[in-house]
């Protein structure tokens, strides 16, 4: 007996900066890190390019939550869950 049981998968935060493609934004996830000598809090960023379906239409500026998912194509294994804050 195997039963379906979905594994926890990532999830992220990040800014959309771009949403020129079909059903797909490009978001850009910042996180904090230390820097292993001097100790020093720096800001590194990452851009990955998430699935957006027409349900939930993220657009540039937008605040999104992202979550892991199979791979969709080359670069996209990723989708968009939810849009957390909409651009002014």
């Amino acid at each position: 007996m195997e039963e379906n049981v979905r594994k926890h998968r990532k999830t992220r935060e990040g800014v959309v900066i771009s949403d020129k493609m079909q059903k797909t934004v490009v978001v850009k996830v910042e996180r904090l890190v230390t820097h292993p000598l001097y100790r020093r809090i720096m800001k590194r960023s990452s851009k990955f390019k998430a699935h957006n379906d027409e349900s939930i239409a993220a657009r540039t500026g937008d605040k999104v939550r992202i979550m892991e998912t199979r791979p969709i194509s080359k670069d996209k294994c990723w989708r968009v869950v939810e849009v957390i804050e909409r651009a002014k």
